[in-house]
């Protein structure tokens, strides 16, 4: 993936508490976890990402918890 392409995944699933994984999508999340960008929660049925801190930074969001 392109850094405009990562940035803008990273931001959708920012603005959201939880992103759910859309079909088709599966491998672009899996390689943005693998990246450290973001974790999956593969739990329940329908899997979800949420943003790491490291995913926070990539897009600019450089918060302090």
């Amino acid at each position: 993936m392109e850094t405009h392409e990562i940035k803008s995944l990273l931001e959708v699933i920012d603005q959201q508490v939880s992103s759910s994984i859309l079909g088709g999508m599966e491998e672009q999340y899996e390689e943005l976890e693998q990246m450290g960008l973001i974790t999956i929660d593969r739990r329940s049925i329908q899997h979800s990402a949420a943003i790491t801190p490291a995913g926070l930074d990539f897009i600019g969001h450089n918060y302090l918890h």
